[in-house]
Protein backbone atom coordinates (compact mmCIF):
# COMPACT_ATOMS: atom_id res chain seq x y z
CA UNK A 1 0.00 0.00 0.00
CA UNK A 2 1.69 3.64 -1.02
CA UNK A 3 2.42 5.73 1.72
CA UNK A 4 -0.29 8.55 2.46
CA UNK A 5 1.26 11.88 1.05
CA UNK A 6 2.00 15.22 3.44
CA UNK A 7 -0.55 17.90 2.20
CA UNK A 8 1.93 20.81 1.24
CA UNK A 9 2.11 23.73 4.30
CA UNK A 10 -0.44 26.65 3.79
CA UNK A 11 -0.22 29.85 5.39
CA UNK A 12 -2.94 30.45 7.56
CA UNK A 13 -2.09 34.02 7.44
CA UNK A 14 -0.63 36.23 5.06
CA UNK A 15 3.11 37.14 5.60
CA UNK A 16 5.40 39.47 4.18
CA UNK A 17 9.46 38.97 4.26
CA UNK A 18 10.80 42.80 4.84
CA UNK A 19 13.18 45.04 5.70
CA UNK A 20 12.03 48.18 6.97
CA UNK A 21 14.17 50.77 5.48
CA UNK A 22 13.58 48.86 2.01
CA UNK A 23 11.72 50.90 -0.46
CA UNK A 24 10.54 47.83 -2.19
CA UNK A 25 9.58 45.90 0.94
CA UNK A 26 7.54 49.44 1.85
CA UNK A 27 5.98 49.46 -1.86
CA UNK A 28 3.91 46.12 -0.78
CA UNK A 29 2.97 46.96 2.40
CA UNK A 30 1.65 50.48 0.92
CA UNK A 31 -0.28 48.41 -1.20
CA UNK A 32 -1.67 45.69 0.87
CA UNK A 33 -2.72 48.65 3.25
CA UNK A 34 -4.66 50.27 0.55
CA UNK A 35 -6.01 47.33 -0.85
CA UNK A 36 -6.93 46.45 2.95
CA UNK A 37 -5.81 43.27 2.83
CA UNK A 38 -4.34 42.07 6.71
CA UNK A 39 -1.05 40.49 6.58
CA UNK A 40 1.41 39.73 8.59
CA UNK A 41 5.15 41.38 9.25
CA UNK A 42 8.37 39.01 9.40
CA UNK A 43 11.41 41.35 9.44
CA UNK A 44 14.03 39.16 7.05
CA UNK A 45 18.20 39.73 7.74
CA UNK A 46 18.93 38.71 4.53
CA UNK A 47 22.72 39.11 5.21
CA UNK A 48 22.04 35.50 7.57
CA UNK A 49 21.20 34.08 4.22
CA UNK A 50 18.54 31.54 5.83
CA UNK A 51 17.80 28.73 3.90
CA UNK A 52 14.03 28.58 5.00
CA UNK A 53 14.09 31.77 3.15
CA UNK A 54 16.43 31.37 0.21
CA UNK A 55 13.73 28.21 -0.55
CA UNK A 56 11.38 31.05 -0.66
CA UNK A 57 13.18 33.24 -3.04
CA UNK A 58 16.90 32.34 -4.19
CA UNK A 59 17.98 35.54 -4.73
CA UNK A 60 17.61 36.50 -1.58
CA UNK A 61 16.31 39.65 -1.37
CA UNK A 62 13.02 40.88 0.46
CA UNK A 63 10.15 40.94 0.05
CA UNK A 64 8.95 38.01 -0.55
CA UNK A 65 5.12 37.69 -0.07
CA UNK A 66 2.93 34.22 0.98
CA UNK A 67 -0.43 34.36 0.28
CA UNK A 68 -2.91 32.72 1.93
CA UNK A 69 -3.40 30.19 0.01
CA UNK A 70 -0.02 28.91 0.05
CA UNK A 71 1.23 31.45 -3.36
CA UNK A 72 4.75 32.45 -2.57
CA UNK A 73 5.82 35.62 -4.90
CA UNK A 74 8.79 37.47 -4.93
CA UNK A 75 10.31 40.90 -6.15
CA UNK A 76 7.75 44.10 -5.27
CA UNK A 77 6.69 44.49 -9.16
CA UNK A 78 5.65 40.81 -9.09
CA UNK A 79 3.77 41.21 -6.27
CA UNK A 80 2.33 44.45 -6.79
CA UNK A 81 0.73 43.01 -10.47
CA UNK A 82 -0.02 39.78 -8.65
CA UNK A 83 -2.08 42.00 -5.66
CA UNK A 84 -3.63 43.62 -8.42
CA UNK A 85 -4.73 40.65 -10.17
CA UNK A 86 -6.18 38.13 -7.40
CA UNK A 87 -7.72 41.35 -4.96
CA UNK A 88 -8.68 43.44 -8.35
CA UNK A 89 -11.68 45.58 -6.17
CA UNK A 90 -8.95 48.48 -5.22
CA UNK A 91 -6.76 48.71 -7.99
CA UNK A 92 -3.66 50.11 -7.71
CA UNK A 93 -2.04 49.98 -11.53
CA UNK A 94 -4.72 52.35 -13.02
CA UNK A 95 -8.70 51.61 -14.44
CA UNK A 96 -7.47 51.23 -18.48
CA UNK A 97 -4.38 50.86 -20.47
CA UNK A 98 -3.24 54.55 -20.79
CA UNK A 99 -3.24 55.00 -16.88
CA UNK A 100 -2.10 51.60 -16.34
CA UNK A 101 0.66 52.10 -18.87
CA UNK A 102 1.26 55.32 -16.61
CA UNK A 103 1.53 54.06 -13.29
CA UNK A 104 4.08 51.34 -14.51
CA UNK A 105 6.64 54.27 -15.97
CA UNK A 106 6.91 56.43 -13.07
CA UNK A 107 7.30 53.58 -10.68
CA UNK A 108 10.19 52.41 -12.95
CA UNK A 109 11.35 56.29 -12.42
CA UNK A 110 11.38 55.78 -9.06
CA UNK A 111 12.15 51.85 -8.29
CA UNK A 112 14.96 52.25 -11.19
CA UNK A 113 16.40 56.00 -11.51
CA UNK A 114 15.70 57.38 -7.83
CA UNK A 115 17.26 54.00 -6.39
CA UNK A 116 20.47 53.94 -8.40
CA UNK A 117 20.91 57.82 -7.79
CA UNK A 118 19.76 58.65 -4.67
CA UNK A 119 18.77 55.59 -2.63
CA UNK A 120 21.99 53.49 -3.06
CA UNK A 121 24.08 56.42 -2.54
CA UNK A 122 22.12 57.41 0.95
CA UNK A 123 20.41 54.23 2.40
CA UNK A 124 22.89 51.30 1.07
CA UNK A 125 25.94 53.85 2.55
CA UNK A 126 24.45 54.57 5.53
CA UNK A 127 22.38 51.63 6.40
CA UNK A 128 22.83 48.45 4.03
CA UNK A 129 27.19 48.73 4.41
CA UNK A 130 26.52 48.50 8.58
CA UNK A 131 24.88 45.42 8.61
CA UNK A 132 26.45 43.83 5.76
CA UNK A 133 29.92 44.94 7.85
CA UNK A 134 30.97 46.51 4.25
CA UNK A 135 32.50 49.13 6.00
CA UNK A 136 31.70 53.24 6.62
CA UNK A 137 29.86 55.05 4.08
CA UNK A 138 31.85 56.78 1.31
CA UNK A 139 31.67 60.39 1.12
CA UNK A 140 31.81 60.46 -2.27
CA UNK A 141 29.08 58.86 -3.10
CA UNK A 142 26.53 60.79 -0.13
CA UNK A 143 27.49 63.69 -2.04
CA UNK A 144 25.95 62.66 -4.96
CA UNK A 145 23.41 61.07 -3.17
CA UNK A 146 22.22 64.40 -1.89
CA UNK A 147 23.36 66.16 -4.93
CA UNK A 148 20.55 63.92 -7.26
CA UNK A 149 17.57 64.18 -5.25
CA UNK A 150 16.36 67.72 -6.25
CA UNK A 151 16.03 66.79 -9.84
CA UNK A 152 13.42 64.48 -8.63
CA UNK A 153 11.58 66.37 -6.01
CA UNK A 154 11.35 68.83 -8.92
CA UNK A 155 10.08 66.09 -11.16
CA UNK A 156 7.24 65.15 -7.80
CA UNK A 157 6.46 69.06 -8.14
CA UNK A 158 5.96 68.81 -11.83
CA UNK A 159 3.97 65.54 -11.88
CA UNK A 160 1.56 66.58 -8.74
CA UNK A 161 0.83 70.08 -10.13
CA UNK A 162 -0.70 69.40 -13.41
CA UNK A 163 -2.39 65.83 -11.91
CA UNK A 164 -4.17 65.52 -8.54
CA UNK A 165 -2.06 62.89 -7.63
CA UNK A 166 0.97 61.61 -9.68
CA UNK A 167 -0.45 59.22 -12.51
CA UNK A 168 -3.43 61.10 -12.65
CA UNK A 169 -7.03 61.73 -10.69
CA UNK A 170 -6.69 58.93 -8.15
CA UNK A 171 -4.11 57.89 -5.47
CA UNK A 172 -2.38 54.68 -7.27
CA UNK A 173 0.74 52.68 -7.12
CA UNK A 174 3.08 55.79 -8.65
CA UNK A 175 2.46 57.69 -5.27
CA UNK A 176 3.01 54.81 -3.16
CA UNK A 177 6.20 53.77 -4.79
CA UNK A 178 7.97 57.66 -4.89
CA UNK A 179 6.86 57.80 -1.55
CA UNK A 180 8.23 54.55 -0.38
CA UNK A 181 11.76 55.16 -1.50
CA UNK A 182 11.30 59.29 -0.31
CA UNK A 183 10.00 57.92 2.94
CA UNK A 184 13.80 55.87 3.48
CA UNK A 185 15.37 58.83 2.78
CA UNK A 186 13.61 60.81 4.66
CA UNK A 187 14.40 58.68 7.95
CA UNK A 188 17.82 59.36 7.52
CA UNK A 189 17.09 63.02 6.97
CA UNK A 190 18.37 63.37 3.79
CA UNK A 191 15.41 65.07 2.45
CA UNK A 192 15.38 68.82 1.57
CA UNK A 193 11.83 69.46 1.84
CA UNK A 194 12.31 73.01 2.96
CA UNK A 195 13.56 74.04 -0.57
CA UNK A 196 10.79 71.85 -2.48
CA UNK A 197 7.55 73.04 -0.50
CA UNK A 198 5.54 71.89 -3.44
CA UNK A 199 6.78 67.98 -3.19
CA UNK A 200 6.22 68.14 0.22
CA UNK A 201 2.41 69.08 -0.14
CA UNK A 202 2.33 66.30 -2.14
CA UNK A 203 4.24 63.65 0.52
CA UNK A 204 1.97 65.04 3.17
CA UNK A 205 -0.92 64.32 1.57
CA UNK A 206 0.34 61.27 1.00
CA UNK A 207 1.86 60.56 4.58
CA UNK A 208 -1.16 61.74 6.06
CA UNK A 209 -3.50 58.45 4.70
CA UNK A 210 -3.94 55.33 7.34
CA UNK A 211 -1.90 53.21 5.36
CA UNK A 212 0.92 54.88 5.74
CA UNK A 213 0.67 54.76 9.19
CA UNK A 214 3.04 52.18 10.13
CA UNK A 215 6.28 52.92 7.68
CA UNK A 216 6.13 56.34 10.41
CA UNK A 217 7.02 53.96 13.34
CA UNK A 218 9.21 51.89 12.06
CA UNK A 219 12.82 51.92 13.97
CA UNK A 220 16.35 50.62 12.65
CA UNK A 221 18.58 49.27 16.08
CA UNK A 222 21.16 52.08 16.58
CA UNK A 223 19.69 54.85 14.16
CA UNK A 224 16.74 57.23 15.13
CA UNK A 225 14.51 59.04 12.61
CA UNK A 226 14.79 62.88 13.03
CA UNK A 227 11.70 64.31 15.00
CA UNK A 228 9.86 65.70 11.84
CA UNK A 229 9.75 61.84 10.30
CA UNK A 230 6.66 60.80 11.79
CA UNK A 231 5.12 64.43 12.05
CA UNK A 232 1.80 64.38 9.89
CA UNK A 233 2.38 67.83 9.76
CA UNK A 234 5.98 68.05 9.28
Amino acid sequence: MPAARTAPKVAAMRILHHMPLSPFSRKVRLALKEKGLDFELSQERVWERRPEFLALNPAGQVPVLEDEGGQVVADSSAIVEYLDEVYPERPMLGRNAAERAETRRIVAWFDGKFHAEVGLNLVFEKVTKRFFGLGNPDSAALRIGKQFIGPHLDYIAELSERRRWLAGSEFGLADIAAAAHLSCIDYLGDVPWEDFPRAKDWYARVKSRPSFRPLLADSVAGMRAPPHYADLDF
